[in-house]
């Protein structure tokens, strides 16, 4: 298996992305400078900036530090606690002159005032009211939190007494210390102050260049993540400092338009410009195309395959070869056995799945490698659990039965209940491997869906092999077990998804023009739960089942799974209001003899629908 984490091997096709990044934060004509590194949420940003990161930290007059907000989140403002990371930073990598110490000194200083505003009326409830403004204006933010820590067990340990805490307060002299602390004026002073303080630490300590990367910045909330470049805002003026930022340019956006989103009536997108005017170099990382998914799972099997010194000497072979004409590259068994004839027989077989693989998870998950990587580690979990249970599973094999698991569910869980009640399951399989499917077969509804016939016509066939080992270790699937923790959606999905089951008619309409900006595996299983959750209820809920046919209706490759799941629907449970949402998803899809037969079944479980359902029958024919 694989850490689900950033790398330092680069297996992406990245060198071009940071020989680039390199050369704009060495131009220091250039800077200060804003970088952002835009990629979908598990496109290598991470990676990006941590080969970047180590490759521009070799100059020893560079210091390098990575802020990852995230880890703040809900415990300390972002924006202070940026400023504070970087001094901490430099604090650490350099010995400090007497000037530079003055220095430090007070741009803490100003970070203690900045908290101080941030904290505002919550300081003011939980200090203020204790009797402790009066040596306010003169503490730290740290003897600040020593007096709440002794006023609040003062209080605790003596609640009878709890009246008389409060008996010397004075509220005009509260506001007064309190105006006059933060003043608008002394905090323009003081950011101008702060500035000026900076750029003559850098000079103390002799850092001719300071590069401050930002990641997982697309995993916080709105407020932080604004919070976090209104930080950045303060150094973009000064000297050669340097700033890159991780993020999926579309998450930023939409904390912008959040905050903001009471403009209206700007005929603007306020998200963009906000983005444009923040980050003056855009890299984007690009979606990884079949033949570079290709490369990049056979790497990833090449590191279980072999020792790690002939891993390192096959990759650095395989860049070399790519460099020499990098268009026309082609990793197959051929060229790894012109290197070492050896190792190509040890990886042999991972080549010939890398490459079954390839165009379905190209396609499928977008060339996203997080998610590619991710389908990898549930296949080599399958097949160590199989091993514990002595049962040797074919690698080729389960990679194509979990193909369907990942894109095709209903197929994927019909096919499972075959191999269990049906000694007729390998001829319905050879059936549909042949495309010799016919209006009698328990798959019938599957035969005009491209994917799957090309799914079944791709090697190795399977009809003639035992799967109820696979299906066994594929347990959690055939549950119907849901759990966005465990599927792991990527958190635009993960808002769609939320969106969708909100029962807001407003909302699923607006969200279902994302359908688009995630990937086919999403696709399904945004699918596949808002089906579960509309199923789980006593009656069919009109919202959920709007939700069920406008999501399925955004996509051909959710047709046939939209249709498999309505016919597992018993026509008591269906709304009448429901029979116009299917007849124009009929219309849509082209399917109408399967629509016809569930329709025939729900007239007959439900005679409230048959009027409805006659009706639409006769003008469809």
């Amino acid at each position: 298996m694989w850490k689900d984490s950033e790398t330092e091997i680069d297996f992406l096709d990245f060198d071009y992305l940071k020989a680039i990044l390199k050369l704009t934060i060495n131009n220091e004509d250039l800077l200060p400078a804003s970088v952002g590194v835009y990629g979908d949420w598990g496109s290598g940003k991470s990676s990006l900036i941590k080969m970047s990161m180590d490759e521009l930290q070799k100059d020893s007059n560079t210091v390098c530090l990575i802020f990852n907000g995230w880890l703040f989140e809900g415990y300390e403002d972002a924006k202070t606690a940026l400023m504070g990371s970087i001094l901490d930073v430099v604090e650490k990598e350099r010995t400090f002159t007497p000037k530079a110490k003055a220095c430090i000194r007070g741009l803490y200083k100003s970070i203690d005032k900045l908290k101080l505003l941030k904290s505002g009326a919550k300081i003011g409830a939980d200090i203020f009211l204790t009797g402790g403004i009066g040596t306010l204006v003169d503490m730290g933010m740290n003897n600040v939190g020593k007096l709440i820590a002794e006023k609040v067990s003062n209080i605790t340990s003596n609640t009878e007494n709890i009246s008389g805490v409060f008996d010397d307060i004075d509220l005009e002299k509260i506001q007064e210390n309190i105006q006059e602390e933060l003043s608008n004026k002394e905090i323009r002073n003081d950011i101008r102050e702060f500035q000026n303080n900076f750029v003559d630490l850098l000079k103390e300590t002799k850092i001719e260049k300071l590069i401050i990367f930002i990641d997982e910045l697309d995993r916080c909330s709105p407020d932080t993540i604004l919070e976090t470049l209104e930080a950045i805002r303060l150094f973009l003026f000064i000297g050669n400092v340097a700033f890159i930022i991780g993020a999926d340019e579309r998450h930023i956006s939409y904390a912008v338009k959040k905050k903001f989103k009471e403009i209206e009536g700007l005929q603007i997108d306020i998200g963009k410009e906000y983005l444009e005017k923040m980050i003056q170099y855009p890299i984007r990382i690009p979606r990884l195309n079949s033949k570079e998914v290709e490369f990049y799972i056979t790497c990833l099997f090449f590191q279980k395959d072999l020792t790690k010194q002939e891993f390192q000497d096959i990759i650095e072979y395989l860049n070399n070869e790519k460099k020499k004409e990098f268009l026309n590259f082609y990793l197959d068994y051929d060229i790894i056995s012109r290197f070492n004839a050896t190792i190509a027989e040890k990886v042999k077989d991972s080549i010939i799945t890398a490459k079954q693989l390839a165009s379905v998870l190209a396609n499928g998950l977008n060339g996203n490698p997080r998610h590619c990587k991710r389908f990898l580690n549930s296949l080599y979990m399958r097949l160590e659990m199989a091993k514990y249970k002595h049962q040797q599973l074919d690698r080729k094999v389960l990679a194509k039965v979990m193909m369907l698991e990942y894109f095709k569910l209903p197929l994927f869980k019909k096919i499972a209940e075959l191999e269990q009640s049906s000694s007729d399951c390998s001829s319905i399989l050879k059936e549909l491997e042949d495309d010799t499917i016919n209006e009698n077969s328990e798959l019938k509804i599957w035969k005009e869906d491209n994917w799957v016939k090309h799914w079944a016509m791709s090697e190795p066939k399977i009809s003639q092999i035992d799967l109820r080992p696979y299906f066994y270790f594929a347990r959690t699937s055939l549950d119907e077990r849901f759990d966005l923790s465990v599927k792991k959606l990527s958190p635009l999905a993960q808002e769609i998804l939320k969106k969708l089951l909100t029962k807001s008619e407003f909302a699923i309409k607006s969200v279902l023009k994302e359908a688009s900006n995630i990937n086919e595996n999403e696709a399904t299983e945004i699918l596949e739960e808002v089906f579960s959750k509309m199923v789980q209820e006593s009656k069919i809920d009109m919202i959920l089942f709007k939700s069920f046919i406008g999501w399925g209706s955004t996509r051909e490759t959710l047709t046939t799974n939209v249709i498999s799941n309505l016919m597992s629907i018993n026509g008591e449970l269906i709304p009448l209001g429901a029979i116009p949402l299917v007849e124009e998803f009929m219309k849509k899809s082209k399917r109408n003899s399967e629509i016809f037969e569930i329709f025939d079944r729900w007239k007959k479980e439900n005679k409230k629908l048959q009027l409805a359902i006659d009706k639409i029958m006769k003008g469809a024919k």
